[in-house]
């Protein structure tokens, strides 16, 4: 799908093989690394960005639900990482919604000033965190949309990339729809 000058894609793969100017984080506030898509991150990308996120720490304490972050992509095929921290789901009523969209734009805000391209996102708190697969889709998609229908933007390509089958199937059909 294109929303003004922007492509929005999805495919199903794991996020550290994909060739973009940063892949997403879906990291957790203390920038330490974890399970899920941060260890892989981590893992794949070595030391490096583990080094850089301690770095953030030091100068502003981690990272908050809904901000992001930038450190350098280490070994990874993307030149960046973007840290961006999802909320826990709590059953929708704490600002889930919003706070999972603000990942969204304020990660595309964030590789808007760096001059990047192409981004591809995870699905931002669907594991651990338990936002319900559904809803999290929803969110992700309206506000990578609403961003690019607000701002005049360099950004060329946004890929979501999906791990499973059915988040693969959640968001192919939002894009088709």
């Amino acid at each position: 799908m294109k929303t003004g000058k922007t492509s929005i894609t999805v495919q199903q793969g794991d996020i550290t093989k994909v060739q973009a100017d940063a892949i997403v984080n879906a990291a957790n506030s203390s920038l330490l690394g974890g399970g899920g898509v941060d260890g892989a991150i981590h893992r794949a990308g070595g030391p490096q960005i583990l080094e850089e996120c301690k770095q953030i720490r030091a100068r502003q304490g981690g990272c908050p639900t809904g901000e992001a972050v930038i450190t350098t992509g280490g070994k990874l095929p993307a030149a960046h990482v973007i840290h961006t921290v999802g909320p826990v789901w709590g059953g929708g009523s704490k600002g889930e919604p919003d706070l999972l969209a603000n990942c969204y734009r304020n990660t595309l805000k964030l590789a808007e000033e760096k001059r990047l391209q192409r981004i591809a996102f995870p699905n931002i708190s669907t594991g651990v965190y338990g936002y319900p697969k559904d809803k999290a889709a929803q969110v992700a998609v309206d506000a990578v949309k609403s961003y690019f229908k607000n701002h005049d933007s360099n950004i060329k390509e946004v890929i979501f990339v999906c791990f499973d089958a059915e988040n693969y199937r959640l968001y192919d059909d939002l894009l088709k729809g």
